[in-house]
């Protein structure tokens, strides 16, 4: 990825490429992509997968939870997350992890799997690693969502 923000450190093409990336690489997952913080809520950025859920309030589902706590969100069953919002009734599990900084949330990096428990500590620590490149090193100055 990092050689990837050499070549675009700009934020959309960054997420696109990101998205792609951690599909590529990780087995078992159905979706894997952005939300967007804008206006107090986060709404759908780059992802790949099935078309998903586009705003979600901080107040809801795993993805609010990770940016309203501003702590990664690492589910082995969704089915048990309360107020779990289903976007591909074929997920089970989910990792998110907030997009911050400087103590602002930028958005979330969500992954969801067909397979229950799919996420390890492992795994979460190095998309926690890709989370901290992308905030610090993309180009979000100026970055307007449905402003």
């Amino acid at each position: 990825m990092e050689g990837l923000l050499e070549e675009e450190p700009h934020v959309l093409p960054a997420l696109c490429n990101a998205s792609a990336l951690v599909m590529a690489a990780l087995p078992q997952l159905n979706w894997s992509g952005f939300y967007l913080m804008a206006q107090g809520q986060l709404v759908l950025g780059p992802f790949q997968g099935k078309p998903a859920c586009i705003h979600i309030p901080l107040d809801r589902g795993v993805c609010g939870a990770a940016a309203r706590e501003k702590q990664t969100q690492r589910v082995a069953d969704v089915h048990l997350f309360p107020g779990h919002i289903a976007c591909d009734s074929a997920s089970r599990s989910e990792l998110v992890v907030p997009l911050v900084r400087q103590g602002q949330v930028l958005g979330v990096l969500d992954l969801d799997s067909p397979i229950p428990n799919r996420f390890s500590e492992e795994d979460q620590e190095g998309l926690e690693a890709l989370g901290t490149l992308l905030a610090e090193k993309c180009l979000w100055d100026g970055f307007r969502y449905f402003e």
